[in-house]
């Protein structure tokens, strides 16, 4: 199946407001610092921050399109420049000394695939554990273009009863946006396809691996 990522500049007006600070309930990470520094990468990128942010404490992030190795530096810049704590989801045997403090401090969730308990379950079973986590996924899976998208990011989000908030980087107005926010309903691939419509409508810096 052939998509056709749209030009950004046909999304609604609202997504075009700048992000200024966190909600109440969301985490925090870092400092002054910190938070110039992300600033200051992102100004020098020539990229800016937009959407609203629901005021959620728990929240399962979906983004995209990701295409490139920038997606990642561009994305460490926002989280900085915001000062939110975004958890993701590593394989436990990384989470060894010396650097076991280090992931957790950045945001890390270990997981184990050869446990009884898949990955799913697991990252579930953080946000029973964590009154305040955001868990970012992207998708796509890959950087490369694929037919088939991941559903384990909604199956987290329905499994803890959490909202899904979409994020869409969009290369051409280097723009990083907030769009909707949804509950997974029980049509799963009804859900996807929603999520594939937003992200799609971004354009990614290698357009052709969307």
């Amino acid at each position: 199946m052939t998509h056709n990522p749209q030009s950004s500049d046909k999304l609604p007006p609202s997504s075009n407001q700048p992000v200024t600070e966190l909600p109440p309930g969301w985490p925090r990470m870092g400092n002054g610092f910190t938070r110039w520094l992300g600033r200051l990468g992102l100004r020098s990128m020539g990229w800016k921050i937009t959407g609203e942010l629901p005021d959620a404490r728990q929240l399962v992030i979906a983004g995209g399109p990701h295409t490139s190795n920038w997606d990642f530096v561009v994305a460490m810049f926002a989280i900085l420049a915001l000062g939110v704590k975004v958890s993701w989801l590593g394989k436990h045997t990384i989470f060894r000394w010396p650097f076991t403090g280090l992931w957790y401090k950045l945001g890390g969730i270990p997981v184990d695939r050869s446990a009884a308990t898949g990955m799913v379950e697991q990252a579930v079973e953080s946000f029973r554990v964590n009154a305040n986590q955001i868990v970012a996924l992207m998708p796509e899976g890959t950087r490369s273009k694929v037919d088939q998208w991941k559903t384990g990011f909604l199956r987290i989000a329905k499994g803890a009863g959490v909202p899904i908030l979409l994020v869409g980087m969009d290369y051409p107005t280097k723009s990083i946006r907030f769009g909707d926010v949804f509950t997974p309903g029980e049509d799963m691939m009804a859900d996807l396809e929603r999520v594939k419509g937003f992200i799609q409508s971004f354009r990614g810096k290698r357009p052709a691996m969307q």
